[in-house]
């Protein structure tokens, strides 16, 4: 009688989604940025004066369109010197300080531009194809991975449950131009995009964060979403290379 094996993923694969897993399940930008400014998420919340955070919902939206537009379209080899990104997202965060907070939301869709290129540099190095319309989607959905949802819990915030919920606003993308999405993919994922900005933007809004702490607080943002990109597009490769069911029995449990 022959005994039957589960399939396992090889030892170096499972490594990569281990460490993948704690990125994506455990990265919070909130609690970065408030130890980094030296106040609690609580505070940096209760910085956002109630005009600017009434119009964030369409400032992120305006700047996830204006990044779609501008940043897949460009050579991805192009965008492959992460020093010169932090550079640039220093000297925007420095202009953005400079002018406080209505400074920072007119050079909003500059950072986000310079997110996406990093975004979609690293989907190119982990074997992804950006001339694929559901290659430069993943790019954005790496936004929305990167920051809760106003309503979460734990029971929806989890990795698999973000991209399930994501995956429901993308049918029928296959042989579409990205830009000719329905709206609800873009609102779906302004909509937790939305909570990592709201504390950068409480951050540059406290009285102690000035032109060079923006700066400081824009390559936070760009460390957490370059981490949060390069967890993503490993999952996703070692998907491809296993099969997805595979790669999802082995996630690690909470």
């Amino acid at each position: 009688m022959s005994l039957t094996t589960t399939p396992q993923l090889p030892a170096e694969a499972l490594a990569e989604l281990h460490a993948a897993a704690r990125v994506l399940e455990h990265s919070s930008f909130a609690v970065r940025l408030a130890s980094m400014v030296g106040q609690s998420v609580e505070a940096l919340k209760r910085a956002l004066p109630k005009p600017i955070e009434n119009a964030l919902d369409s400032a992120v939206r305006r700047a996830l369109e204006a990044a779609m537009r501008a940043a897949l379209k460009l050579d991805p080899g192009a965008s492959a010197s992460r020093w010169l990104h932090r550079g640039l997202m220093a000297a925007s965060g420095i202009a953005g300080g400079a002018f406080g907070l209505p400074g920072t939301l007119v050079e909003l869709p500059v950072s986000t531009t310079l997110l996406l290129r990093q975004i979609a540099a690293i989907a190119a190095e982990q074997g992804e194809d950006l001339a694929d319309p559901v290659a430069q989607a993943e790019c954005l959905k790496v936004f929305a991975l990167g920051g809760d949802g106003p309503a979460d819990d734990e029971a929806e915030a989890g990795y698999f449950a973000v991209r399930l919920a994501l995956a429901e606003t993308l049918k029928g993308v296959v042989g579409r131009n990205l830009l000719g999405l329905l709206p609800g993919f873009l609102g779906a994922v302004a909509a937790r995009f939305g909570a990592p900005v709201a504390v950068k933007l409480s951050a540059q809004a406290m009285p102690v964060v000035g032109a060079a702490a923006g700066a400081a607080v824009n390559l936070a943002f760009l460390e957490h979403f370059r981490g949060i990109a390069q967890a993503h597009f490993t999952v996703r490769r070692l998907e491809r290379a296993h099969g997805a069911a595979l790669v999802r029995a082995s996630w690690p449990a909470a």
